[in-house]
Order: C-alpha cells, then sequence, then structure tokens
C-alpha cells in the first residue's frame, strides 16, 4: 500500500491518517497512544513454521508422562489431562470444563486453525469458510492460558517439593517449549496481512465526498472501514469478514455493571471458604486463598506467596474497583485524564486472566495427590467462585467499551 489510508482508534474513536509502515514499524494513535497496526516481516511464513512446530510440542505434551509424585515408595505419574479428569471425578464440573477448555482444546484450536488458514494461504488460496472461521480464531486467543498455567506448575512444585519428590517427564518439557511457541506464534501473526488476502476496498475510498466521517467505523475483526448509516433497521456486517458492526458495544455500561454485580457476590465466597480440602495421616486441613498465602509465609518462600496474593488477591479486587470506576467515571461524565483511564482500562484488560493460576494449581495438586490416608487433595467449593469471578471479569473487561471515556470530551468541543 503506497498511499495513507484512514482507520478509526478502538479506544478513543479517533479517526487516524496511516501513511505504509517501515518493516516492524508500529502506528499508535495520536490521541490515546493505542496500538492501530504493526507491520511484521514475513509475518504468515514465521507464523505457518512455530504453527507445525507447535502441533508437534502439543502432542508430545499431551502423549507423554507430564508430572510425578514419589512419597513413600508409592509413584503417581500424570499426564496434562489428569487434573481435568481428577475434577470430573470430584463432581466439579464447571471447574474441569474451564480448565480443559483453556489449558487443552483452545490451544489446540489455534495451532491447528493456523495450520488450516495459514496453508491454503501460503499457495494463494483461501480455505473454506475462511472469514468467519480467522475471526472466531482471533477471538479465541484472551481464552488460551498456558503461560498461566505454567505459573499454576511452578508453584505446585515448590508447594508439594516439602512434601515428596516431583518427578517432570518428557510431557513437563514439551509443554514448556510449547508456551514460547505458541506465544511467539501469536507474537509474530500480523491479522492485517491476512485479512488483506481478501481484496475489497475500504468504503472510505467511495464515501469521502459523499458522507461525513463520523459514519464509518473500523470492523473490530478485520480492522476495515466500513460505512454504518446513522438510521438503519437491520444489523450491519463487515463486507469483507461478516462481523456484525457497531459504533459502540451494544448496552455496554448495563452489561459490565451486570457481570461485575455477579463477581462481586462470587468474590466473598471464594475468599471465605476453603479452596482445597487436604487430608494427610487421618487429619483433614481445609485452607482458604489467605491461609495458602501463609503458608508460603511461614516456610520462607516469600517470592511464591507474592505470586499468589497478587494473582489471587490484589488482582481481582483492583480489576473490579478499576471497572466500577470506569463505569462511574462514564456515567458522570468526567473529562479527568482521559488517557490514565484509557490505560486503566488496557492493564485491566490485560491482567486478568492472571489470576487463574490458583485454579491451576488446585487443578495439578489433585492430579498429584491422591494416596487414599496417606496423603489426598481435593478441590473446595471456594475454587468453582473464584473461577466463576476470574471469568465475569474477564467479560466485563471485554464488555466494556472505552470509546465512551472520549465521547462527553467530543460533546464539550
Amino acid at each position: 500500500m503506497d498511499h495513507p489510508y484512514l482507520i478509526r482508534c478502538h479506544d478513543c474513536d479517533l479517526m487516524n491518517q496511516i501513511v505504509e509502515l517501515p518493516v516492524e514499524g508500529v502506528a499508535r494513535c495520536a490521541r490515546c497512544g493505542a496500538v492501530l497496526r504493526r507491520h511484521k516481516h514475513n509475518s504468515l511464513e514465521r507464523t505457518l513454521a512455530l504453527a507445525v512446530t507447535g502441533v508437534i510440542l502439543f502432542i508430545l505434551a499431551n502423549a507423554f508422562p507430564f508430572l510425578g509424585l514419589e512419597l513413600q515408595a508409592q509413584t503417581i505419574h500424570t499426564t496434562l489431562i489428569s487434573g481435568v479428569r481428577a475434577l470430573f471425578s470430584q463432581g466439579m464440573w464447571f471447574l474441569g470444563s474451564v480448565v480443559l477448555l483453556t489449558t487443552i482444546i483452545v490451544p489446540a484450536v489455534q495451532l491447528m486453525g493456523l495450520l488450516y488458514v495459514l496453508i491454503p494461504l501460503r499457495f494463494n488460496k483461501l480455505p473454506w469458510k475462511f472469514t468467519p472461521f480467522f475471526r472466531y480464531l482471533q477471538e479465541l486467543q484472551p481464552w488460551s492460558m498456558m503461560e498461566v498455567f505454567m505459573l499454576g506448575i511452578l508453584v505446585s512444585i515448590v508447594k508439594l517439593s516439602k512434601m515428596a519428590e516431583i518427578l517432570p517427564g518428557i510431557a513437563a518439557y514439551a509443554f514448556m517449549a510449547l508456551i514460547f511457541i505458541l506465544a511467539a506464534s501469536m507474537a509474530v501473526l500480523d491479522p492485517h496481512q491476512v485479512w488483506e488476502k481478501i481484496q475489497f476496498p475500504s468504503a472510505i475510498a467511495e464515501g469521502r465526498k459523499r458522507y461525513e466521517l463520523d459514519q464509518f467505523a473500523n470492523c473490530h475483526s478485520c480492522q476495515l472501514l466500513c460505512r454504518i448509516p446513522r438510521s438503519h433497521a437491520l444489523p450491519v456486517v463487515c463486507p469483507r469478514c461478516g462481523a456484525t458492526l457497531h459504533r459502540r458495544k451494544l448496552n455496554s455500561i448495563a452489561r459490565v455493571w451486570a457481570l461485575l454485580l455477579a463477581a462481586f457476590i462470587f468474590y466473598f465466597p471464594a475468599n471465605m471458604m476453603p479452596i482445597t480440602i487436604v487430608t494427610s495421616f487421618g487429619q483433614v486441613q481445609a485452607d482458604t486463598i489467605l491461609s495458602g498465602v501463609l503458608y508460603f509465609i511461614k516456610t520462607g518462600m516469600w517470592p511464591i506467596a507474592l505470586v499468589i496474593f497478587v494473582a489471587s488477591v490484589v488482582v481481582p479486587i483492583l480489576k473490579l474497583v478499576g471497572l466500577v470506576f470506569l463505569l462511574i467515571s462514564v456515567q458522570t461524565r468526567s473529562n479527568w485524564r482521559p488517557v490514565d483511564r484509557t490505560r486503566l482500562y488496557r492493564i485491566t484488560e490485560l491482567v486478568g486472566r492472571w489470576s487463574m493460576v490458583d485454579i491451576y494449581v488446585v487443578t495439578i495438586l489433585v492430579a498429584l495427590v491422591h494416596l487414599g490416608m496417606l496423603a489426598n487433595i481435593e478441590a473446595g467449593p471456594a475454587a468453582g467462585y473464584f473461577c466463576g469471578v476470574v471469568i465475569l471479569t474477564m467479560f466485563a473487561a471485554m464488555s466494556f467499551d472505552p470509546r465512551l471515556i472520549w465521547d462527553n470530551l467530543e460533546k464539550v468541543k
């Protein structure tokens, strides 16, 4: 592309003009600093190579023993899916389903989806049902949490090292490599280059002289600038990818309030009820999230205690408070520091998934420690509530429309 083109910022709604970017160049919004576009060198070729490697590592990570626990001549070997099976056997269907989706199904769909899309594109062909498939593939990205699961593994190993000997298997090393490969494939992928394979001119080219700029909006999926009539009875869809177009996220404020209210209700039992129930030599001990933090402090494991406290206590409450603050500031039409409030929204959306680390610790513990009365760990009721808090706050952050922060400023001008 050798001429300037227009793109509307999804965070502040400012219409920006972008020229052709140099290799590894980044275009940012002139008002709020949001990243509008990145030009990644050989993006499709590098992503394809990483996806092929990732599929091989994924098979190894699921086919071989993952972790082993040796205690008093008894040895237990687990696979990656053992924790999910243990949760299902304890009746934790919701918790087990979330762990299964975020650590196995979604990463597998990502890897196979990249191959499905990129291999035909390598030969200049579009795969069947390309547009909806790639659109859904992008929407699944926040729900792939393998790196968070890896942090949960490290915390679990430290916790169990006082009890027994931990034996890492072949799958553990493959899984660690897979995390870096999957993260690298998402980092080098340039969705804009994929969507450009469908030659479709932006609506602004024809409508620049006939319509005002406020009638145009970027598609959230493929970034095509499309015209949305001011009055339309039927939903308007993107002509390139088929996604429904909106100037603003529908019912954003009401949806976020509803999700936050549910998250607040779940937050109290998540912290007051036991998250794990440990049986050791006939003695039963129920641990909450905070008692687990105190355990690591008492044993001198301050870094692990800090990680658990920040991820499981600080992040959820700050995310809840941060979203409530953003909602109130929008509803009161505040003009206070819009750039900082937009940054707060980005941070809130980014860090929420890391609270899942405690859920993954519970999953690994119940998979490894089931030695009858000698030693046994079960998931407590708080695990389900806490998982609900994390998911509800993630949906709340996704439902919030940061452009509402800037709407009142536009009216004042």
